[in-house]
Order: structure tokens, then sequence, then C-alpha cells
């Protein structure tokens, strides 16, 4: 398991708090370079959502049931296959690392695969870019702030960076 110390990952923690790609105020004025994306990867549950309020579908999505850590429940997940990771805030466990690349496998059928994670899935953007083919373009939310897109060829470097912050325990 990889955790963040508020301590020890201060640089990281502050890295982690900037855009890895182009921000959207707007989730709206994302929409085409969505739709031109080749594999789309979403993490969190207001990305999910407006994606799926536009019948846009990722071939991923990483959800963990909360917005701005308040409790939301999808009324529909579109998606006939949901794969479950333990994952607690601050942390990316073997769980979470197994459960993306089981992921990344069976989404090469074409159909939508959800994660839905107990904890928090924050960083889960980590290990998507790190496993990634590097044509692959995710989505996550930037609070207050807007939809981050990136495509993974991009920070794959910085990607492994950041992991290589954390503690291993």
């Amino acid at each position: 398991m990889l955790r963040l110390d508020a301590e020890l990952s201060k640089d990281i923690i502050m890295e982690l708090k900037k855009p890895l790609g182009k921000l959207y105020p707007d989730f709206e004025d994302a929409i085409d370079e969505i739709k031109s994306s080749e594999f789309l990867i979403s993490v969190g549950d207001a990305t999910f959502n407006n994606l799926t309020k536009y019948e846009l579908f990722p071939n991923i999505g990483i959800i963990d049931n909360l917005i701005q850590r308040k409790n939301h429940t999808h009324e529909i997940i579109l998606a006939d296959h949901i794969l479950k990771a333990e994952n607690p805030a601050g942390t990316i466990t073997d769980d979470l690392w197994e459960t993306i690349g089981k992921a990344l496998e069976l989404s090469n059928s074409g159909e939508c695969y959800v994660i839905e994670v107990s904890g928090e899935e924050d960083l889960a953007v980590l290990p998507c870019i790190l496993m990634a083919d590097p044509n692959t373009t995710i989505l996550y939310g930037q609070p207050n702030e807007g939809l981050v897109l990136l495509k993974v060829r991009d920070v794959k470097n910085k990607a492994q960076m950041l992991i290589d912050g954390f503690i291993k325990s």
C-alpha cells in the first residue's frame, strides 16, 4: 500500500492539488474532446454523473459514492459490470491497483466497467495514468474549479514522480 503523510508528503500533496491536464470550468466545453477519445476513464462521482447525463459512457468509471465528501447515491449506474475495491483516504491500496488492472483488461471489450471504491477514489487517477495505454483520456473533477481532461502520454512521467513520493507501508 502507498500512502500520503501530511508532514512527509507536503510537496506531493501540493502538486496533487494542481490539475494534471487541461482544466475546463464548464463540463460542456470538453464534450467534443471527450467524444473524440479512443479510450476513456472517469474518476469521481460528479464526473461520472456528468458523462452519463450526456449519454457518454466511459470505458472505466471509478466512483466512491461521495461528492466533495458528502454521500451520493447514483440513481442508475449504467454499467452491467461493477467491480469493487477497498481504498482508504490518502492511500493507493494493492486492491485498487489490481482492480484497475482487471478493469483495463476487461474493458477492451468496449463495455463500461465501474469500479466502486469503499473509501476514497481521489488518488485512483495516478495508477490509471501509469497502467493505461498512452492514448487514453482520463477525466476527473478539480473541486470547485471544473473538469480536468488529460492524455496519459502527456503525464506518465509526472504521475510516476508523484507516486515515488508516496510512503510504502
